[in-house]
């Protein structure tokens, strides 16, 4: 069932396959929107109530009008589908987002399934990147920023468009809602320092050929967050469920067996 959310001051598609148990709620990343999953939705949606949705601006959601919180959204869709509790999967930025519920509603979440995670507060792109970034932005050169995207985060395709046309699609999608949410966005308090208080039983899965400084930071999260069952997935990136769609069904499918 596709639905739209109603949120603050806007509106988010969603998706619900219906279905028995306990859910589980999917976050896209920052370089994809809810598509992304696709590789694994079957597979889960099978066995389980699968939801997903697309951040404001991403795939079928509005762009931003006002500015937002991203975890409130995030308990939007919870409170939308009637959802006390769910396992939450977050890719990158919707790891962090996954975080944040976790330390700021403990009891919302039965579980943590983190993909290459982010964290509110912790900046991993650097001044270098995010001036060339810019610098690309102001040309209008969007395709110079899916080239320069692909060669960080997508080495495991090739990290060219031409070796990797798919994750090159889902990055070009996702440029308009770059730019549709700068000012709009509202982050939440550093998180880094408070992941000791996370109480849900968690697994953080790396890309071992994503960039050295975010493996470096997923070791350092899944360390500081108690229990924490690390993953090291050989064979990805930035984009586990494109590179391992099999391995991140199972280590998902591991999580909800421990909690459901």
């Amino acid at each position: 069932m596709e639905t739209m959310v109603t949120v603050a001051g806007g509106e988010l598609w969603a998706e619900d396959t219906g279905g028995e148990g306990l859910p589980l709620v999917l976050v896209h990343p920052g370089v994809g929107d809810s598509t992304i999953w696709d590789p694994v939705l079957p597979a889960l949606a099978a066995r389980h109530r699968v939801i997903r949705y697309d951040c404001r601006g991403y795939g079928r959601s509005p762009a931003p009008t006002a500015p937002y919180s991203q975890l409130r959204d995030l308990l939007a869709v919870l409170d939308r589908f009637g959802l006390e509790r769910a396992v939450l999967v977050g890719n990158s930025n919707g790891g962090a987002v996954s975080i944040d519920l976790a330390l700021t509603a403990p009891e919302r979440v039965a579980g943590l399934a983190l993909l290459v995670p982010a964290v509110s507060g912790h900046d991993l792109t650097g001044a270098e990147l995010s001036r060339e970034m810019g610098r690309l932005a102001e040309a209008g050169d969007r395709e110079g920023i899916v080239r320069l995207g692909l060669s960080l985060w997508g080495k495991a395709g090739g990290g060219t468009p031409e070796a990797d046309p798919v994750a090159a699609a889902h990055l070009r999608a996702v440029l308009p809602a770059w730019f549709a949410n700068v000012g709009y966005v509202r982050g939440e308090p550093a998180a880094f320092d408070r992941l000791g208080g996370i109480t849900a039983p968690t697994v953080l899965a790396l890309g071992e050929l994503d960039r050295p400084v975010v493996v470096e930071f997923n070791e350092r999260t899944a360390a500081r967050i108690p229990g924490c069952r690390l993953v090291r997935l050989t064979a990805s990136d930035h984009y586990p469920t494109l590179r391992e769609p099999q391995a991140v069904t199972r280590l998902i499918e591991e999580l909800y067996a421990d909690v459901a």
